[in-house]
Order: structure tokens, then sequence, then C-alpha cells
């Protein structure tokens, strides 16, 4: 197994090492940047097909644009996670020329035109055997679907482009949402059927992490879930599950590096524990009391908490655990999460901010608030860390065990408080993806061995199960949802649920099934719920009793489309603009 490992991380350190390779001398000749929108694929075309060696890098140049501008977790900071400062999409200062549009455009087209080369290369210029030829084909049109699938889940309707063009012959106009969803559909069938495309990869396999049938598959499935063509759906969902995936038997350990192979692992980008190679989710997830002295980019949102129900699967309610707290203004709650023994002056301090102490128990606040934590569905505390929860982190070399309290206190009786880059606050933090301990084998914060999960055999069976609901096979239905929670350990659904009713519980399965994975924020987009999960009164960045730090501002339901970047459009004249973002 280990020898395989090591052979796997060779292949994927030659998978990113194309950008040196491949389009160093395509950027010396272009002077551009490398997420232009089209590159100077000339070069490429031309000369990066003569060898077998020089196909595989190219290749793995189409693989390694994955990365490129695809940090997933990001699109969770729309909704389940929250920014630790509110980003132009949450505060309705974002205009066509945002950035965040531009430069995901560019990532994916980058993704596309390298696509093309690979097909045109591959068939006009490559020496591979026929059968690695079919292979390899089959590996690229998968990774052009997934590329224009994503620019369609944002933008709804782009140019269409199949065939490798020169660096200032942006010229096609927006093809329509179905006609981009029809060619989709059409690689990911070319890649069904080819007989040299494998299966799936069993774990251990020196290829694991390239593209196999039952991928395409799952991303057809997906495309089908958009066009509402349930049946194809879920008869795709159906050849997920018969060419071997299921779920791993511990939802908690499915995210650790040991289990990255496992059957319920579809798709995945691949990271190793190598600088430049790796995830940095430890940077952005990590706080400063984990490995690597983090910043807390992200936050999880209270509201993604809350969704999680108490073990027996029923709802749960504050008001179940401390009487009249749903009632209260949000500010005012934050006498409940105080530690024990608090001195007198931070009992001064915390009614000068207008908290009504006479509600604070000295000696059992703490195991108060703890209540409303510990008979909850288990996933819970495997993707957040909870006030009054432990997390074993780094002081120095040495192991530490840390416990969230508040108000902080660097060290206090021999105990240690969780350390953040932002202690003056008090906010729920993700523990999903985190790396614990002084030593967690990776040479630093950006250089992860986890992979970033992009398909995933759960995502799959909700899928399925919301697809079964919208053909009115309800019964059907819940036996997917309840897979996925049998795994998680928590209650069962029980059968006999409305259409409507079934619906709103597979919604609410995803998003606590799949919080941090950048799963979520597309399907309320294709969905439409942003404004009633993200968008409604009152909501913003909050820390944990709800006190909102900083707010949420609905521009409207043009939203649910990003707009058509503006320097695309000053660059290709004959794009047009979606409703509403008119700047």
């Amino acid at each position: 197994m280990e020898n395989n490992k090591r052979k796997y991380n060779l292949w994927s350190k030659k998978l990113m090492l194309v950008i040196t390779l491949g389009t160093t001398a395509l950027l010396s000749s272009c002077q551009k940047d490398l997420l232009d929108t089209v590159p100077k694929t000339q070069v490429l075309t031309n000369n990066m097909w003569l060898t077998e060696n020089l196909t595989d890098q190219g290749v793995n140049g189409v693989y390694q644009a994955l990365r490129l501008g695809q940090t997933l977790y990001v699109y969770d900071s729309y909704v389940t996670l929250q920014g630790r400062d509110n980003s132009t999409l949450m505060n309705a200062t974002a205009t066509s020329s945002s950035g965040i549009f531009s430069s995901t455009w560019q990532s994916l087209y980058e993704g596309v035109h390298r696509s093309n080369n690979a097909i045109y290369g591959i068939t006009n210029v490559s020496p591979v055997g026929a059968e690695k030829k079919a292979r390899l084909l089959a590996e690229v049109k998968f990774l052009r679907a997934f590329y224009y699938y994503r620019l369609n889940q944002l933008y709804k309707g782009v140019p269409i482009y199949t065939e490798p063009i020169e660096w200032n012959k942006v010229d096609k106009q927006r093809s329509s949402e179905q006609e981009v969803w029809s060619l989709v559909i059409k690689d990911l069938t070319d890649c069904i059927n080819e007989p040299q495309l494998p299966g799936r990869y069993e774990r251990g396999n020196s290829n694991f992490g390239k593209i196999s049938k039952s991928a395409a598959y799952a991303l057809r499935g997906k495309v089908y879930m958009y066009t509402q063509e349930w049946a194809k759906a879920i008869a795709d969902f159906e050849q997920v599950k018969n060419l071997g995936h299921t779920l791993f038997n511990s939802y908690s350990d499915l995210f650790k590096g040991s289990n990255e192979q496992s059957p319920e692992i579809i798709f995945s980008i691949q990271n190793i524990a190598l600088a430049g190679y790796g995830s940095d989710y430890q940077f952005r997830f990590g706080s400063r009391s984990a490995f690597g002295s983090n910043w807390n980019t992200y936050l999880v949102h209270p509201d993604a908490v809350d969704r999680y129900q108490r073990k027996d699967g029923a709802k749960f309610n504050w008001d179940d655990y401390i009487p009249g707290y749903n009632s209260m203004a949000p500010k005012k709650r934050e006498v409940f999460f105080l530690r024990n023994n608090l001195t007198a002056t931070e009992i001064t301090n915390m009614e000068k901010k207008g908290l009504d102490m006479s509600l604070y128990l000295p000696t059992g606040n703490e195991q108060r608030i703890l209540k409303a934590y510990t008979d909850r569905d288990p996933r819970l505390a495997s993707n957040v860390i909870l006030p009054y929860s432990t997390f074993i982190g780094a002081n120095g070399a040495t192991d530490q065990t840390f416990t969230s309290r508040w108000p902080y206190r660097q060290e206090f009786g021999g105990v240690f408080d969780l350390r953040t880059d932002i202690v003056p606050n008090f906010y729920y933090y993700p523990r999903k993806f985190v790396y614990e301990g002084a030593n967690p084998g990776i040479p630093n914060r950006e250089a992860g061995a986890y992979d970033y999960i992009v398909i995933r055999y759960a995502d799959i069976l909700l899928l399925w199960a919301e697809a079964l609901n919208e053909s009115k096979k309800p019964g059907d239905a819940v036996l997917k949802v309840n897979e996925v929670r049998k795994r998680a350990g928590v209650g069962e659904l029980a059968l006999g649920l409305g259409e409507q009713d079934l619906r709103k519980e597979i919604r609410e399965e995803r998003r606590r099934e799949l919080m941090c994975e950048g799963v979520i924020y597309f399907d309320e987009l294709r969905w439409k719920t942003l404004k009633e999960t993200s968008f409604y009164t009152g909501n913003g960045i909050k820390e944990v009793w709800g006190g909102v730090i900083s707010g949420y501002d609905w521009r409207g339901d043009q939203l649910y489309t990003w707009p058509i970047p503006q320097i695309e459009r000053e660059q290709n004249t004959g794009l047009t603009q979606n409703s509403g973002w008119d700047d």
C-alpha cells in the first residue's frame, strides 16, 4: 500500500509539473498571465504532443487546471460557512467588474482551452498507441465537460469552444444554457462509451485520481438534475452504485488522508504533502492553535450548526435547553456562552455590554450550554469545533489540547484556550479537514495531503433521493436518505412524508452532510433558495449566539446567476450580459 501511495504521489507531482514544462514557453511567448481566458495555445498544439512523455505531461496539464481558482470551500462561505469579512457577493457591492467573476471565468476557460489542445494533440500529433490514446481522450473529455459544467452552473450560457484557437480569437457569442448542457452530456457520454476507460480505480491503484466511468456517470447524473430529467439522473446514479461505490463506514474518518481512496470517493482533486502541491485547508480552516499558525479565514455560520438535529432525528430547538432563548435579542444570549468562574472584572465588562448577569451560572454555565451540543447528530462535532469542546493542536513542537472558551484567556490553571486570529469575538470554527497535533506530517500550512473532494457517493445518494422524490417515488427517496443518516448515526426518516416535506428534508440533509465541501452553494443556486437561507432579514456574519458582526444585503434575484465579467465583454463585444448585472 505504501509503495502504491509513493507511486501515486509521483504521478500526482508529474501532473502538476506541466505548468513549468508546458505553459512556461507559452507564457514567455505571449507575455500574458497564466489565467488569461485564452492562452497562446499554438505552442502547445504544435510541440506538446510529439512523444508519449510529452503527451502524458500535456494531459496532466489539463488535470492541473482543476487547481486554478477552484478552491471549493470558498463557495461555502456564501452558505454554510462565513468569511471573517464580508465578500462583495454578500454585501451587495458586487459588479460585473468584481474580480471573483473574472478570475473564475478565466481559470475555467484555461481548463477548457487546455482540454481542446489535448484533444487535438492526442488525436492528430501524439504517437501513443490506440488503446492509451482512447483512454486519454476520454479523460480529457470528462475534464472539458467539468469545466463547462462549472461555467454553466455559474454563468448559465457561455461561449462554446471545442477546438484550439489563437489567443486573440475570442469572438464567439454565448450559447444557451441548454446548448452547454448538451455539450457536457455528449462529452460525458463519450467517456462512458469508451471501452478503455475503467469503471473505477480501486484503493491502492497507482492511477487512483484519474477519471473513470463512475465519475462520468456521476457528473452526467448531476447535469440531468439541472435539466430535470429525473429518470436519466436516477439511471446514472444507479450505474455509480453498480460500479462499486459505497459509503465509507465512518463519517469523520472519511476526511482523513488514509481514507481518501475509499469506495465513497468518486472524483477528487489530488494533493500531496509537498510545498506547492498540497491543499491549503489548514491555512484557511485552522486556528492559531493548529499546526502552522493559521488565519481562520473561514468560520462556521450559526445557522449551519442549528440545522443539525438531535441524535434521535428530532429537530433541534434552543428553547428545549435554555427556555426563552429564541425570543431573546441575539446579543443578549451571550450570557449563556460565558465560561465558569468569571473574574469580577470580567463580570463588570459583561454588564457594561448589557448582559443580564442574573442569568449567569458561575459554576454551571459551561455545563448548561454543553447540553445543547452533546445529544446531537454526530456529524456536527466532526465538522465543527463547538464551544467548550477540545482540539488537539500545536504548542511549538508539542501536541497541546485546547478548549474553545469565552471570553478568551490564553492559559488559566494549566488549561489552554483555543487561540484564533479574532479572539475579540466568539465563533464556531471548522474541524473538518483540519490537521491535529504539532507534527501532522505536512511541511507547512499550505501543503496538506488531504484531497479536495469534488464528488462522493453520499452526494450522489442524496441527489438520487431528490430525483426519486421529484419522480413521485417518496418511499424510495426516503430509503436513500436513510442510508446517509444511518452511517452518520442519526435517527432515520419515517416513511410517509409528502413530496414537499421530503424535498425540504433532502435539502437540509445535503446541507448537513456536505458542509465545507463546496457543494451546497451550487445547490442553493439550482434550487433558487439563497434568499431564504442566506439573505433573510437580519442575517450576516454572526457570533455563536447570533449577534451580527456584519450584515448581508440581498441585491436581487440576479445573484442566482453570475454576471459575464466586464473584462470579457470588452475583449469580446458580442457577449451579452445576464439580467440585472448592467453596471
